[in-house]
């Protein structure tokens, strides 16, 4: 068969870390604009407004994205399924990094007033089309290059890439915050924004070298594209697409909580600092980068859904003590608490991410339906954390209904995880689209 004849003379571990370098740089584009929202956006671009309310405004503009992401991804979806997933790899990444290069450039409030934060936004949005489309395609080049029984791990590189890209998104402001506050508020803040310009030519250098997916050729080949495929998608595919985004729950919620709100909250706290916690996110990072690939091999060896189900149990009991951590002060336990956070739960509830959504579809709308319900998923779920838990932190000025907020996003994602067939044997290069299988009739395979 030709996607079997594709698969031997490809290198799977090269087209695998082609997606983790995409995935890292436009990643690293999100994150120094979460961290920027957390540490600086508020008195750049929202000065007139008190600390609260410019602090809410700001992460207000970093939730932008996640709106605009569900377009991006039926937008790049719709071509990804038409025309091929490499091709909207490169367009979204130029998109990213001409739109996070942008804001480097950006003049301030003082400078123009209030057309400096609609500017902001305008940019965010750019970001959120180009992740809309990111995240499907560098996931289903890696896993639809990948031999049977070793998905998971191979489309857990591109995932990877996430952390990376916090590691160099907290590294970078890291520095920038060590300089004295009016340099960094006057032209610190901008350097890791433009240094994206650069990486951008690096990921493109890569990407442009890797060949098309082959499930995809093979869809091509045979003439089998769809020519509406989100229009199909939502015809025939509905329970997939409402599980992928129930299942992103969980993961969405503990990570924005852990890497954007918790500088904020950390830094409230007596003997923590925005650099200490910045610190402490980067090592949960660097460990994560090893956790996520051996979660993925679990997902391999034992399914998607006890792995995902075992991460939606750790999220809800590790709630509370994550934030009890933190209130203490101390750096060593601010850090447990975000190695708890994101090396551990996290890795554990999003690793099998990638297979497990990609499994979900059939390939000619695999690109369609993994971009529309993850990025449908990161839109209810993640755009509104750092917004949400601020305002829960205000009202309740401590930090039991951020633990609530975890629990309760842990039990969504538990049940339509649970009410799921598992998928980790099924061939996907297969014509139909297994998961449409409804529940009684999984039960009764199961018996037989």
């Amino acid at each position: 068969m030709a996607t079997q004849d594709s698969l031997q003379n490809v290198s799977v571990p090269k087209v695998a870390f082609a997606s983790f370098i995409g995935t890292l740089i436009e990643f690293f584009d999100m994150f120094i604009f979460g961290t920027a929202s957390a540490l600086v956006f508020n008195k750049l671009f929202f000065p007139d407004l008190d600390p609260l309310t410019g602090t809410l405004a700001s992460f207000a503009a970093f939730g932008v994205a996640f709106v605009v992401r569900p377009l991006g991804g039926a937008v790049f979806g719709h071509f990804g399924d038409r025309i091929g997933r490499k091709t909207m790899l490169v367009v979204s990444l130029v998109l990213m990094g001409g739109g996070t290069a942008a804001v480097g450039v950006l003049p301030t409030y003082a400078q123009i007033g209030i057309w400096a934060p609609i500017l902001l936004v305008v940019t965010r949005m750019f970001q959120g089309l180009a992740i809309g489309g990111e995240w499907s395609g560098a996931v289903l080049m890696a896993v639809e290059h990948s031999p049977p029984g070793k998905r998971a791990f191979y489309g857990s590189w591109p995932l990877c890439g996430v952390p990376a890209g916090l590691v160099l998104a907290t590294t970078a402001f890291y520095f920038v915050q060590l300089l004295p506050e009016e340099e960094m508020l006057s032209w610190g803040w901008r350097v890791p924004f433009l240094s994206s310009a650069i990486l951008l030519l690096v990921g493109l250098y890569i990407r442009v070298r890797v060949t098309e997916s082959p499930a995809f050729r093979a869809v091509r080949e045979k003439r089998q594209e769809s020519r509406f495929p989100a229009a199909e998608l939502l015809r025939t595919a509905k329970v997939s697409t409402l599980t992928a985004i129930m299942a992103m729950a969980v993961n969405s919620v503990v990570f924005y909580m852990a890497t954007v709100f918790a500088l904020r909250y950390g830094a409230d706290q007596d003997g923590l600092t925005r650099g200490s916690m910045l610190v402490a996110i980067m090592i949960a990072a660097l460990l994560q980068i090893m956790t996520l690939p051996a979660a993925a091999i679990l997902a391999d060896r034992y399914g998607r859904r006890p792995v995902l189900l075992a991460g939606c149990l750790m999220a809800a009991a590790a709630a509370f003590p994550i934030f009890w951590l933190i209130d203490t002060g101390n750096t060593v336990a601010a850090t447990i608490s975000m190695i708890i956070a994101v090396s551990i739960v996290h890795s554990t509830a999003y690793a099998p991410m990638a297979s497990f959504i990609s499994e979900l579809f059939e390939t000619r709308l695999r690109f369609s339906g993994s971009a529309i319900g993850y990025q449908v998923g990161s839109m209810i779920w993640s755009g509104p954390v750092p917004f949400v838990a601020a305002a829960l932190y205000a009202w309740s000025g401590s930090s039991w209904p951020l633990s609530v907020y975890i629990v309760i996003v842990s039990l969504i994602s538990f049940t339509a995880i649970y009410l799921t067939r598992e998928s980790y044997r099924d061939d996907i290069t297969a014509s139909e689209n297994p998961s449409e299988i409804t529940v009684r009739e999984t039960v009764t395979a199961e018996q037989r």
